[in-house]
């Protein structure tokens, strides 16, 4: 069953800027998923298009839909998006800086059994439940996302939108934190839309992954897959020496056939 499902979706800025052009992709239930891509290939404005905060930025959805669950969400105010079930960690360790680490945790939108899932935040991230009394703002970056993966997970959700969860953080606190969400997922099923740059990362823990780039999805795959195919590895997995677009890569490899 795909629980999140986007089918042709355009997205466009101040009514003249189009940022997202053809969308397609899906989140089956209980799936983690990858949107990969390089800065500004769109895969922010994808979460945002989800999760309703597009609307936010002067921009809106203005072609194709949105589907959660078989029902469609796009352009709706971002409480009615969450009351649906959809959180949104947004990238930059976005918290409230001058609240504790608890008051945060009761800042977000309240669902039922949330007051639970404030308490299950703290045994997955037993640093949280040290600090619980800390203001955000003096937090560590690695203590400041998982805050808020925490108060994404406090308001229960059935789908996790995760923007950027590597960026700025050593490679062992990445690991760790990717193995938390395998864990909650594990235990509660819940689905997950990750969006990163570190294409590493990203397919050790996808089920399936999406490669976008100039506001369109231009390869999807397995993991095995992706790893597989050469233009993945030259520009995503550190074989390419100078960072390159996909599609210079690909230009690249038609050139070579041409010629060689």
């Amino acid at each position: 069953m795909r629980l999140l499902e986007l089918q042709n979706v355009e997205a466009v800025y101040h009514r003249v800027v189009t940022a997202v052009q053809g969308i397609s992709l899906a989140v089956p239930q209980g799936a983690i998923v990858a949107l990969l891509g390089t800065n500004g290939a769109g895969k922010t404005t994808t979460l945002r298009a989800i999760s309703g905060f597009i609307g936010l930025d002067d921009a809106r959805v203005t072609e194709g839909t949105v589907l959660l669950a078989g029902e469609r969400i796009e352009n709706l105010a971002p409480h009615r998006v969450t009351a649906r079930g959809v959180a949104l960690v947004p990238e930059r360790n976005k918290v409230f800086e001058n609240l504790t680490v608890e008051e945060n945790l009761q800042a977000v939108v309240a669902r039922r059994g949330a007051r639970f899932a404030r308490e299950r935040v703290y045994e997955l991230f037993p640093a949280l439940a040290r600090l619980r009394r800390r203001e955000a703002g003096y937090l560590s970056g690695g203590e400041r996302q998982m805050l808020a993966i925490g108060a994404a997970l406090a308001c229960a959700p059935r789908l996790l939108l995760v923007d950027e969860l590597s960026q700025g953080l050593a490679p062992l606190l990445v690991d760790e934190l990717m193995r938390r969400l395998l864990a909650i997922r594990a235990e509660t099923g819940i689905s997950m839309l990750l969006v990163e740059q570190n294409a590493q990362v990203a397919l050790d823990v996808a089920d399936y992954a999406y490669v976008m780039e100039n506001g369109r999805i231009v390869l999807d795959g397995t993991p095995q897959r992706l790893r597989g195919h050469q233009d993945i590895q030259e520009f995503y997995l550190g074989g390419a020496g100078r960072r390159r677009s996909y599609r210079d890569v690909k230009q690249y490899r038609r050139s070579r056939r041409w010629y060689g």
